[in-house]
């Protein structure tokens, strides 16, 4: 096997053991969860399929080196120590961004400085040249410094990973692709599950949902940032996008329904099934929640109900999670999953969830509350 590289996966605070989970099935080794981020090691070809196939993670990032910083001497020393010209070519472009937490380096724009000195010094040495035009392909340099310790990052994957490409067109106040793939991973969605969501919006839980039951790899519609280095072998990219392609399942009996009262939304949602590849398995049809009714045996049921800080008044907000407690009923074979975060949601909906979740929509901490006995 070829020497292994050491990356990292941020996602939304909530969903590291879902990410870790995701990169051990894709066969990553020593997977580690941390705040908002999972660590792990792979080949190039770990890296390639972690970027195609996670679901929930919102970028893949090379971790190039770790180490104590408590002065600016420290921090040029120890970038400078690494070894950049493994990764960046002689032409290419390096820009450095971060953040710093809880550190005496606090100084975010002083930081970025001393990085790309540093970065520059080495590739001076390397290359024997004193300029860098910066001209060719994008590394893009990440540095966190928390509590003192670096961690000095490349990343890969160019737009955030929720960007699978099929959604176009938006509504308004949307669910990220990542979070809504999160819940239906929570959910347990299989290849013979009926799925709906009543305020279905652009349809993306519907559409994520579909997405996993066939096993369509999120970025298989996309192209990653690192795929233009100069380093990266291009094979192992042909590779893990045909092995995504191999593992589509072609006898998956699920069905998912979307409802909306917006027909635009409707329109809208359509629209991104199919670019999606999924359209075939899915109906959209406006409907008011109000009407909502499960039938049948079992499904699957989702909800992004309006929070009142996005689109509707607090108290119409709360008249939503009444309707919710009376159209989503006990019901054996059926399972509801709310997202939201109105912190008198029980007692508004009417009972206890079975299970609770804490969960980020963006900046805005959400619960998400399971129901399913």
């Amino acid at each position: 096997m070829s020497e292994l590289i050491q990356m990292t996966a941020p996602c939304l605070m909530g969903l590291e053991g879902i990410v870790a989970g995701e990169l051990r099935r894709m066969d990553a080794q020593n997977v580690a969860a941390d705040n908002g981020r999972v660590f792990f090691e792979g080949d190039m070809n770990i890296l390639a399929r972690a970027n195609l196939r996670t679901r929930c993670a919102e970028r893949i990032l090379i971790v190039v080196g770790r180490f104590t910083a408590l002065t600016f001497d420290q921090l040029f020393e120890g970038v400078k120590a690494l070894p950049w010209e493994r990764w960046i070519g002689r032409n290419e472009a390096f820009p450095v961004k971060g953040s710093s937490v809880s550190s005496k380096l606090f100084s975010v724009s002083d930081c970025q400085s001393i990085i790309k000195k540093a970065v520059v010094e080495r590739l001076k040495a390397t290359y024997h040249i004193p300029w860098f035009e910066e001209t060719g392909a994008i590394h893009q340099i990440q540095f966190h410094i928390m509590k003192d310790e670096a961690c000095i990052m490349l990343e890969t994957s160019g737009a955030g990973l929720h960007k699978r490409g099929y959604r176009a067109h938006g509504v308004a106040a949307p669910i990220k692709e990542t979070l809504a793939a999160a819940m239906v991973d929570l959910a347990i969605v299989k290849k013979d599950s009926i799925v709906y969501d009543p305020m279905c919006g652009s349809g993306t839980i519907v559409i994520e949902a579909a997405m996993k039951a066939l096993g369509i790899a999120p970025g298989i519609s996309r192209s990653f940032q690192c795929e233009q280095w100069e380093c990266m072998d291009n094979a192992c990219w042909r590779e893990e996008r045909e092995l995504a392609r191999s593992l589509v399942r072609t006898d998956a009996a699920f069905e998912g329904f979307g409802f909306d009262i917006d027909e635009q939304c409707i329109a809208t949602a359509q629209e991104n099934a199919q670019k999606a590849g999924v359209g075939e398995y899915l109906t959209f049809r406006r409907a008011d929640v109000k009407n909502f009714a499960p039938q049948g045996e079992r499904g699957t049921v989702f909800c992004n109900p309006p929070y009142g800080e996005r689109l509707l008044s607090e108290e119409e907000a709360r008249a939503v999670c009444k309707t919710l407690g009376r159209v989503f009923p006990r019901k054996p074979g059926w399972s509801y999953s709310i997202i939201t975060p109105e912190e008198q949601f029980e007692q508004l909906f009417g009972r206890k969830a079975d299970r609770r979740r804490k969960l980020y929509n963006g900046m805005i901490k959400c619960q998400l509350y399971s129901y399913y006995k």
